[in-house]
């Protein structure tokens, strides 16, 4: 077979996946689960294909966790590119919420606990720091945030603020009183 007959098959086994990891998604968000029949089917497709790409519910979880995280840090550019980094870093913040909410969703399906809020290890602690730091750099350069600083204090502190807030409207101060405290000093008035 050309290569050129396999693009649609892969394009098709991608939408597949795509449309699977959202009908995932949403359930996470909701609070619920389905089995995998019921996902397949809310999703528009077969109990075989989901099985194919995903052999247990597990995997499922684990592949919605990296989609978001990776939506997450490559949302990081085109804020960036399209505001001053202070706003950038703080529409980010909101977004880095979001995350956190499916995360949430994803450990009230499954029998064992994910640790909602707290600082991921491995490589989606390594993808967050290097997202922060990229904004928190943008802001050094600029002139708006701090120079002094660090990354790691921050990916910290934004878990410590999902662990601890009671709803989504306090975290939302929160984050406002962390992005105020990373804030370069405002120039004194000459007296």
């Amino acid at each position: 077979m050309p290569a050129g007959d396999r693009s649609p098959a892969r394009a098709d086994a991608r939408r597949n996946r795509e449309r699977l990891l959202a009908a995932a998604r949403a359930a996470f968000l909701s609070g619920r689960m389905p089995s995998i029949e019921a996902l397949a089917r809310e999703a528009g497709l077969g109990v075989g294909t989901v099985y194919r790409n995903y052999p247990t519910r597990e995997a499922l979880v684990d592949a919605v966790f990296r989609a978001e995280r990776e939506e997450l840090c490559a949302r990081v550019k085109p804020l960036l590119d399209e505001h001053e980094p202070v706003v950038a870093l703080r529409r980010w913040m909101d977004f880095y919420a979001g995350f956190v909410a499916v995360k949430h969703g994803m450990a009230k399906t499954r029998a064992t606990a994910i640790p909602v809020g707290t600082v991921p290890s491995g490589d989606a602690k390594a993808a967050l720091t290097a997202a922060v730091g990229s904004l928190i750099t943008a802001g050094v350069h600029a002139g708006t945030l701090r120079a002094d600083v660090r990354v790691e204090d921050v990916v910290a502190t934004l878990a410590g603020i999902f662990l601890t807030a009671e709803d989504r409207t306090q975290a939302g101060r929160q984050l406002d009183l962390l992005v105020d405290g990373l804030r370069t000093a405002p120039p004194k008035s000459p007296s």
